[in-house]
């Protein structure tokens, strides 16, 4: 019998304590025995989650309650002897009467002994209803005031009340909520369901979706997560995070149906951009549906959802792919240790909170990728593009998976007829994002989401930066842009990486994506005023001016420097610790500060323009980048004029003069020096003259117009003598030796090289001591001396690593390789070419002997 009761009772949750009368009623007539009960008895109790106690009217009048320490719940009458062998001893008693208080206890597996009368527990069908009127009596609230408050009939719930319909889980939350039961309603809810004792096998659900067609690339990534899902890597989690539209979703679905044969227990897709933020609750009650469990069987906590689902999935092999993933937390209750078990999560963020998980990151594609991906996806009408065409098509497009499909699909629907088309109206920025949009795709949708969670300031800073105009970004800059502590600007930066709104170079730079600078010019720059935009690019152009000013003396100290406007730094206060922190600088910056001296001329602040040219002319010296020498110093020349500023006219002009020349545009050259005299001569400026004089007789030399050279060089030593400009008179005296190898006045050219070389080294400048040994070497080498040059290019060779310069030691390499063809040993003369051309490709014949010898050779 004892038994009987126990079975009966192990299939609820909910009970209260009945005198022994209604037994009856709880097994049933089919024991002959049921109405008989032995005096005293030994009941194994039950295991139960809970066991809720009721004040209720009893014959035994007292029931005495034992709480033991380990949750054990013995209930008889008073002068009951509990066997406590199996037990603590209590922890607490408590006497409840008819009018006692509500206890709500775990309960564990007790064996007992009970005499005389004593309690049966039976399912309470009615306890949610009486609490309830009970909770709303203490509120004082009537039937008609919750009835509207929680949006039911008030004749429904009186009949819940009363226990003569029953509520449902929905009605039971907002009861609770009401009420402020604090999950205790609803609890009593779920107490008055059967619960199962044995869980119902799972259904095997596959619902990967089709992987996109066209995938190129990701050998690595997909390869990390192979590993990971075959159990080489160790957890249960893979995140892939990156940049929206970079193809995080193309890569999970290819990995997991690589892998799907895998799970045979179930493949799981699901878009968390489709659920509310914090939708944890309904994910998990979407997956336990989907696996078999009853929306009656659901408990209402997520920390309870979240015990279910991993109680289910217990010995099984699934994959879940989580797509759009927006943080940690979403994810972290769907997580369980079980081996079999594997998840794959795509997010715009980093996720860095998951500690555990196999993280991989991904970036755009490469260039051949891209163009592989354009060309698949484009359809007969990509077949016969130029491959220049299609490489800027993908590279307007950043190389983004996402842009490159949307206006690949372009072409092959007919919207758009060539590839040639496709490249004009993308190489148009200011629209290029609205090309970016088939209706259905777009990436500036996608790049909305990414600054949802975005804070005002974090928006701001990423506003500002459209208005950098380098393609990198010193953490500095952002500080200066956006006006506030480099260590603010650093964690602001940081949470925009977190989103790849931004990618880190190093701690200190960073990138802007083209298409994200576009749209936060496009969507975010609006918001802030033209006023504010101004101040900003201000201080960025002042703060560039001043740092490179800074390198600039570091590199030529001796180096004529008109006054500057931005030349203050505070006393004491270095930018750089020495030349060469100075150099590494302007090579890390000089795009940047190029596309300034760009800005600063649209903008209007004309001085600024001619300034930053003038102090990046001597790094172009020193690095020979030409291009970019011409294009700041043409900007110079336009805005100097513009602003009427004659001084800064004639320097610019004659610096963009030597900018030719030293490329070998001498006629061009002659053109801006010529222009630049008369200027001086205007203004009445000596150096000026002086200095023009110099500039034209170096190109005479070059042009072959020896006499000439010779008469401007002579007067210009004298007068840099005269004035004690000791750098320009040594650089006017390395021309002279110049020209006197030409003139096969050899060694009186190597003795001219020689003591300009003494000059240099003596004012520290030894790029310009190189350049004189190298002098020195061509001379010896025209005078047939070749034991001498040799010595005088390996000695340039070597000096030249210092300074450093890849063009002279690519002049004394050549020099040497001319030696050897001249000595027979051609292979080896090859071989010196070769490495010449590594480090500098294609010296100019008409400035340097050395490949002139070279060409003819």
């Amino acid at each position: 019998m004892g038994g009987k009761a126990v079975r009966w009772a192990q299939a609820f949750q909910g009970f209260v304590a009945l005198p022994i009368e209604g037994f009856e009623e709880i097994i049933g007539s089919d024991d002959p025995a049921s109405d008989q009960l032995p005096r005293e008895v030994t009941v194994s109790a039950y295991k139960l989650d809970r066991v809720s106690c009721f004040p209720f009217s009893s014959e035994t009048g007292k029931i005495q309650l034992t709480r033991y320490a380990r949750g054990m719940l013995p209930l008889a009458r008073a002068d009951h002897t509990p066997d406590r062998s199996r037990s603590h001893a209590p922890e607490e008693s408590k006497s409840l009467t008819s009018h006692g208080p509500r206890i709500l206890i775990g309960a564990s597996l007790w064996t007992y002994h009970a005499t005389g009368e004593f309690g049966i527990m039976k399912k309470d069908t009615g306890g949610f209803g009486r609490e309830l009127r009970r909770r709303r009596n203490e509120k004082k609230l009537s039937l008609a005031t919750l009835s509207g408050q929680v949006f039911c009939s008030q004749s429904h719930l009186s009949k819940v009340e009363t226990g003569k319909a029953k509520a449902n889980r929905r009605l039971g939350r907002l009861c609770d909520d009401v009420l402020e039961a604090h999950g205790e309603l609803t609890a009593l809810l779920e107490d008055e369901e059967p619960m199962r004792t044995q869980p119902a096998e799972i259904k095997s659900v596959f619902g990967l979706p089709a992987s996109p067609s066209h995938f190129v690339g990701r050998q690595e990534e997909l390869r990390s997560i192979a590993e990971h899902l075959t159990g080489a890597l160790e957890g249960s989690l893979c995140v892939l995070s990156g940049m929206a539209g970079v193809g995080k979703t193309t890569l999970a679905l290819q990995g997991a149906w690589k892998a799907s044969e895998s799970f045979p227990d179930g493949c799981f897709f699901l878009d968390f951009s489709e659920t509310p933020p914090h939708g944890t609750r309904e994910v998990l009650s979407s997956l336990l549906r989907l696996i078999g469990v009853s929306q009656a069987q659901l408990p209402s906590r997520p920390d309870a959802l979240a015990n279910l689902w991993r109680s289910r999935i217990r010995h099984k092999r699934l994959l879940l792919v989580l797509d759009n993933v927006r943080s940690a937390a979403e994810v972290a209750p769907l997580l369980s240790s079980e081996p079999g078990y594997k998840v794959i999560v795509t997010s715009q963020k980093r996720l860095s909170a998951l500690d555990d998980a196999t993280h991989v990151p991904m970036g755009v594609l490469t260039g051949a990728e891209a163009e592989a991906l354009f060309r698949a996806a484009g359809g007969e009408r990509t077949a016969c593009a130029a491959e220049a065409a299609v490489r800027a098509v993908v590279e307007h497009c950043g190389r983004l998976p996402l842009a490159v499909r949307i206006v690949a699909a372009r072409l092959r629907s007919g919207s758009v007829r060539s590839v040639a088309e496709l490249e004009m109206r993308l190489s148009h920025e200011a629209h290029r994002l609205e090309l970016l949009d088939d209706g259905d795709r777009s990436v500036t949708a996608a790049l909305t989401v990414s600054c949802h969670d975005l804070s005002a300031e974090q928006r701001r800073v990423l506003a500002l930066l459209a208005l950098h105009p380098g393609p990198g970004i010193d953490l500095h800059d952002v500080a200066v842009l956006a006006d506030i502590d480099p260590l603010r600007a650093a964690a602001l930066v940081d949470g925009l990486a977190d989103a790849h709104l931004v990618t880190h170079e190093s701690s200190r730079r960073m990138t802007v994506h083209g298409l994200v600078r576009q749209f936060a010019r496009v969507e975010l720059l609006a918001h802030l005023a033209v006023e504010e935009q101004h101040a900003a690019l201000r201080r960025l152009l002042e703060h560039g001016l001043r740092l490179a000013v800074a390198a600039d003396k570091l590199l030529t100290p001796q180096r004529f420097r008109p006054p500057v406007i931005l030349d203050d730094f505070p006393e004491g206060a270095r930018a750089f610790s020495d030349r060469a922190e100075g150099i590494l600088w302007l090579e890390s910056e000089w795009r940047s500060l190029v596309a300034l001296c760009e800005t600063a001329a649209e903008l209007g602040l004309h001085s600024l323009c001619w300034q930053l040219a003038f102090a990046l002319r001597d790094f172009f010296f020193l690095t020979k980048r030409w291009g970019p020498w011409i294009e700041t110093h043409t900007r110079a020349v336009e805005s100097a004029r513009t602003a009427g500023a004659r001084t800064w006219l004639a320097i610019s002009l004659s610096n963009l003069g030597v900018a030719h020349s030293d490329r070998g545009d001498l006629t061009v050259a002659v053109g801006y020096f010529q222009q630049a005299l008369v200027l001086y001569q205007e203004l009445g400026d000596d150096d000026g003259v002086v200095n023009s004089t110099s500039n034209l007789a170096w190109a005479e030399l070059y042009l072959g117009e020896y006499e000439n050279s010779m008469d401007g060089l002579r007067k210009a030593l004298k007068y840099y003598r005269r004035t004690e400009n000791r750098r320009n008179a040594a650089i006017t005296l390395r021309g002279i030796a110049l020209l006197e190898a030409e003139l096969e006045l050899c060694p009186s050219a190597v003795k001219h090289a020689q003591q300009a070389r003494a000059e240099f080294h003596a004012l520290g400048l030894e790029l310009d001591a190189v350049m004189s040994v190298n002098c020195a070497a061509w001379a010896h080498f025209r005078s047939g001396d070749h034991r001498a040059a040799t010595a005088g290019y390996d000695e340039a060779l070597a000096l030249a690593e210092s300074c450093p310069s890849s063009y002279e030691r690519a002049r004394a390499l050549t020099g040497l390789g001319n030696i050897s063809w001249a000595s027979g040993r051609h292979e080896a003369a090859a071989e010196l070419w070769k490495r010449a051309d590594a480090l500098y490709g294609g010296l100019e014949p008409v400035m340097l002997g050395e490949a002139r010898v070279r060409l003819a050779s």
